[in-house]
């Protein structure tokens, strides 16, 4: 597999590339966020571990400049701001995970294998829900004949909510299947995430698919 490593810290980044190379991934590193987006925007790599803080352009301006353009390459920023406004930050912008420094490898490494394999179904290649068409082999999916410009996150929570469809699920329980972590108390992360995937399968069609449960969470269902 192939990852993209941007980072400035040199200490930081040689024991990543140690750690992601002793690992089995091939790592390509680089030192500026500018650099990074470039090399970001050739499409060939699987995964990118993004820091925030860079120089001549930080990862913020990296990641949106990603999603902008159509880069689905799933995303996992690494940041010493652990505020809750800055996580919601990323995932508004598009981010897929998110790990404050300083952080053990063995979690970072769990996180980055855990966005490669997410999304396959183990029991189904397509699910159909009314007019909406999920294909977990090719991470593609369809509503009315047209194709959804999704994120990795945005996918494996679609495609979560499938799974399950007719079946509510609350916040935790998305926070568990989608980010590997348990839910801050006063997080409105999943209620972004939602939103965010609510304006691409749901917003731009007639019939809404995506259902708030009050005090629970969310269902993913066709109403009369």
């Amino acid at each position: 597999m192939r990852l993209l490593l941007i980072e400035d810290e040199e200490k930081t980044a040689a024991a990543l590339h140690q750690g992601f190379t002793e690992a089995g991934f091939q790592v390509t590193t680089a030192r500026r966020g500018d650099e990074g987006l470039v090399l970001a925007r050739s499409g060939t790599h699987d995964v990118v571990v993004l820091d925030i803080m860079l120089p001549r352009l930080d990862g913020w301006g990296v990641l949106s400049a990603l999603r902008t353009h159509g880069k689905r390459v799933p995303v996992v920023c690494l940041t010493a701001r652990d505020a809750v406004e800055d996580r919601v930050r990323g995932l508004e912008l598009g981010a897929d995970d998110y790990v404050v420094k300083p952080f053990a490898f063995a979690e970072l490494l769990a996180r980055v294998r855990r966005l490669l394999r997410g999304t396959p179904s183990p029991d189904h290649t397509v699910i159909r829900v009314a007019d909406l068409e999920v294909d977990f082999m090719r991470q593609r999916a369809v509503r009315d004949g047209r194709v959804l410009e999704l994120t990795a996150r945005e996918f494996a929570l679609l495609a979560l909510l499938v799974r399950r469809c007719g079946e509510p699920l609350d916040r935790r329980q998305i926070a568990a299947e989608i980010y590997g972590m348990p839910l801050d108390g006063d997080s409105n992360a999943i209620d972004v995430a939602v939103r965010r995937l609510r304006a691409k399968i749901d917003e731009p069609f007639a019939v809404r698919l995506v259902h708030t449960i009050r005090g629970v969470g969310y269902v993913l269902e066709v109403r009369a």
